[in-house]
């Protein structure tokens, strides 16, 4: 069984940041590592405790960082390492943890690794990735390859992009036909892995808290249960559990119960990988209106079904239990539109009460608790549809929204044009804000045991096509109950007489909300676009 996890990861709450559109300091037009330092005491404001940073090492950034060609140096567009060591120190006397994004799929086809393997001459690095036999070879249907880049006479295969060259874990499966399948326990996939722990030991010693792993399903090939590659990151767990107790790993996995099985701490769901997460927050009533498959469960027409969300995370919350947790998310860098489009206030704050009050491990997207929105945009450094939703953070009403003092055409992208566009400076004056609304949440799930990531969860109310949506929360003889109504009318709900001994203590609900006795049991009336949090000890 895999070990617990450290205990500060039971308290997180993460905040993401897009580097490059975070903060400018030195009016480059482009974001940087002492734009976050200076701005942590806006981060420590919002009471998260974690922050994950997306890649930001040496790069040709074809991918925006995740095509990497140096893992040991900070991109100098972001800084220095100095910066990165100076950005730990910083937000660790806070009381913030940072993870590094770490890519160990792949690398850039300008990482020295690329250029020695690539050579016809047989070297130290030749096997650092798969490479077949020759350019000539056929291809093989499930291995994409780009071929007349080197000047060994072979292809390559890539992850993602062709500037992403596949690193060599091995083939779970290797076909003996195609010697050039190497096993996983081969010296190129051996000497990979190694290097993959060297990357992690630096940063660690450095005063990283741990990692974001993007793609992390992807190594082994040919591996259709992921047993080899689970088998690689549980050795990379046991490792860090001796050596770093207190890092953590978070997948870029989308199958939380394949990812915490393999070692991992936690695991996102995804669009790309989970409909039911997608169901909560990105569907858009396409279809007749009478088909809630077709609605997000978080939109006012109340057409939306909790049981397509629901199902799915019960089959990952159940696997996951007690190794790890699942990460719930506002939107990230790879997700389009952003949370506020199509969305009003009300909304969003209820989104906020309900991902705030899940179990697991909540993570924020820069601007997100602000409502930012997605702008329609030409793709950026390989962003294509998703540049969009890595738009400047919208800090006050200067120019360029705060975000840099260099020339608009500077700006690594620009800043959101409507006159109407949110930012801090005025939310944070204004104790009705989004901003303010989520900093509450944020304080009230720390200030309760119920609300830990590892607090017990349990369904109370989710029927298809009612609502509102109930469950219960509990730790440590505290327990609470949950609930929310997307829609734009009342809800009500009528619970047993016996799940409630005594008068509930109101944690936070509206004034109109009603959880009342009665002959029936305990009524709840929820008012429309609301949710409530109660206290049910005893």
């Amino acid at each position: 069984m895999i070990k617990n996890s450290p205990d500060w990861l039971k308290k997180a709450v993460f905040y993401q940041i897009y580097p490059q559109s975070f903060y400018d300091s030195n009016a480059d037009g482009i974001g940087d590592i002492p734009g976050i330092i200076a701005k942590l005491d806006y981060i420590a404001s919002l009471g998260v405790n974690a922050v994950w940073i997306n890649p930001c090492f040496v790069s040709p950034f074809a991918d925006a960082g995740y095509d990497v060609a140096d893992y040991y140096q900070v991109a100098p567009r972001y800084g220095t390492n100095a910066d990165l060591e100076r950005l730990f120190s910083e937000a660790g006397r806070r009381g913030i943890r940072i993870l590094l994004d770490l890519v160990p799929g792949h690398t850039s086809i300008e990482h020295p690794w690329f250029k020695q393997s690539q050579q016809a001459v047989p070297n130290p690095y030749t096997d650092y990735y798969v490479w077949n036999n020759s350019v000539w070879e056929t291809p093989q249907s499930d291995l994409p390859i780009i071929r007349g880049l080197s000047q060994r006479d072979a292809a390559f295969v890539a992850n993602f992009f062709a500037i992403q060259p596949a690193l060599n874990y091995g083939f779970a499966q290797p076909d003996p036909q195609h010697p050039w399948m190497q096993p996983v326990d081969a010296p190129g996939p051996q000497q990979v892995r190694q290097e993959i722990k060297n990357i992690i030991a630096f940063w660690l010693e450095r005063g990283a808290s741990g990692f974001r792993v993007d793609m992390a399903a992807s190594l082994v090939k040919r591996d259709p249960e992921k047993r080899e590659t689970a088998r690689f990151w549980r050795s990379i767990r046991d490792w860090m559990d001796e050596t770093n107790p207190e890092a953590v790993l978070v997948a870029e996995w989308g199958n939380p119960a394949q990812a915490v099985e393999a070692g991992f701490h936690a695991d996102f769901m995804l669009g790309f990988n989970n409909p039911g997460w997608v169901s909560l927050f990105r569907k858009r009533g396409e279809g007749r209106w009478r088909d809630p498959y077709a609605w997000s469960f978080f939109d006012a027409s109340g057409h939306g079904d909790i049981r397509q969300f629901l199902d799915e995370y019960l089959y990952h919350y159940e696997a996951t239990q007690p190794e790890g947790f699942i990460a719930l998310i506002t939107g990230n860098h790879d997700e389009t539109p952003r949370l506020a489009d199509g969305r009003d206030t009300a909304q969003l704050k209820l989104v906020y009460l309900f991902l705030l009050t899940m179990p697991g491990t909540p993570f924020i997207y820069y601007g997100d608790e602000i409502g930012m929105r997605y702008q329609r945009l030409p793709s950026k450094e390989g962003g294509y549809g998703r540049t969009g939703a890595r738009t400047p953070m919208q800090w006050g009403d200067g120019a360029n929204a705060g975000f840099s003092a260099g020339p608009e055409e500077s700006l690594y992208l620009p800043i959101d044009p409507a006159p109407d566009r949110p930012t801090v400076a005025a939310q944070d004056a204004n104790p009705d804000s989004l901003l303010n609304r989520v900093r509450s949440l944020i304080r009230i799930r720390h200030a309760l045991p119920a609300l830990d990531a590892d607090a017990d969860f349990n369904v109370v109310y989710a029927e298809s096509g009612k609502l509102p949506f109930i469950y219960s929360r509990s730790k440590g003889g505290q327990r609470l109950l949950v609930a929310v109504n997307p829609a734009g009318r009342p809800a009500r709900a009528v619970l047993p007489g016996e799940m409630i001994a005594a008068q509930p203590i109101t944690i936070d609900a509206p004034d109109s909300a009603i959880l009342v006795r009665s002959d029936e049991g305990w009524v709840l009336d929820l008012p429309p676009v609301s949710g409530a949090i109660y206290e049910i000890s005893g």
